[in-house]
């Protein structure tokens, strides 16, 4: 009989597509002078822990699946109250989730590379409370038993309709 093991291991990026990301960060970092020279602006290099900058297709899907990944390892490892810090099923219909999950694993994914387990406990000490305490005022209970739609969308569409005031203002102000 195939017992489960106790705890998971975190699910690090499989994908070559996102491993080959983060390699031409570090390039664009710590690369030589010709490494920098092909890869280009570092600005327009894709970040895996902000899916808005992967608009390559393909890489944008691998991401999806890590995030996908990483949301099932926590809510496994690092829930006990269902109540308390578990994130919703409907998180890929939450931005606010969707950004803070990819700094959250790219945290961790660090962590993993680390030698020690400084960067460990400083995940545990601030990473993942500031994480639930950020997910917990921002969804509260709206989509405990099913996703609510957006309370602030009829706010934020009277802020978009008066851009066109806004951009005249900065305009006078500006000439």
């Amino acid at each position: 009989m195939d017992a489960e093991p106790l705890v998971e291991s975190f699910p690090m990026p499989t994908s070559d597509r996102i491993r080959s990301a983060y390699w031409d960060l570090y390039l664009s970092e710590e690369g030589t002078d010709n490494q920098k020279k092909w890869l280009g602006e570092a600005d327009r290099l894709p970040r895996p822990w902000d899916i808005a900058t992967c608009t390559d297709p393909d890489l944008r899907r691998d991401v999806w699946e890590w995030y996908e990944a990483v949301v099932t390892w926590f809510n496994h490892e690092y829930v006990w109250d269902p109540n308390a810090g578990m994130i919703p099923p409907c998180w890929t219909q939450h931005p606010h989730l969707i950004h803070d999950i990819g700094v959250l694993a790219d945290q961790r994914r660090l962590v993993a590379l680390a030698t020690n387990s400084n960067s460990l406990e400083e995940w545990h000490r601030y990473s993942v409370p500031a994480f639930i305490e950020r997910m917990a005022e921002r969804v509260r209970q709206h989509c405990d038993d099913q996703h609510q739609a957006w309370p602030g969308k009829a706010r934020f569409s009277r802020y978009s309709s008066q851009r066109p005031n806004r951009s005249q203002n900065i305009a006078m102000d500006s000439s």
